[in-house]
């Protein structure tokens, strides 16, 4: 009732890449979810430089605690527009990962949009 839905995974990277992949600057974003996967939130955590943005996963559980959030969905751009996931980035998936398995809170996905289209952790065996 009044709150935003992506019913689909083709909805779900149709509006990530309206959103996110032309930016000239690299933006993380994290998608929360209810129980039953219904999107309570969509927050830009932080927004970078051309390469990189700093991502805080003691801020993404404590705001997914505030939420109420059983799960969450990690969002970001490639401004190169190559959608293809750094070690930097596996790296920093993985502490998020741990972070929120410590609190219950299941990670459902890392998308990585880039203008020549998406890479998805869980599709890539990442996650």
């Amino acid at each position: 009732m009044g709150k935003p839905a992506i019913s689909s995974w083709a909805a779900l990277i149709d509006y990530c890449s309206a959103a996110m992949a032309r930016s000239g600057r690299e933006e993380f974003r994290v998608l929360f979810l209810d129980r039953k996967n219904v999107l309570i939130a969509d927050e830009v955590q932080s927004t970078g430089t051309v390469d990189h943005a700093p991502v805080y996963p003691r801020e993404i559980v404590k705001r997914a605690l505030a939420l109420n959030a059983s799960a969450l969905i990690l969002v970001h751009n490639h401004p190169s527009g190559d959608p293809s996931p750094s070690r930097a980035d596996v790296a920093m998936t993985a502490e998020v990962v741990a972070a929120a398995k410590a609190l219950k809170i299941d990670v459902h996905d890392h998308l990585v949009i880039g203008r020549s289209g998406h890479a998805s952790f869980k599709s890539l065996g990442l996650l």
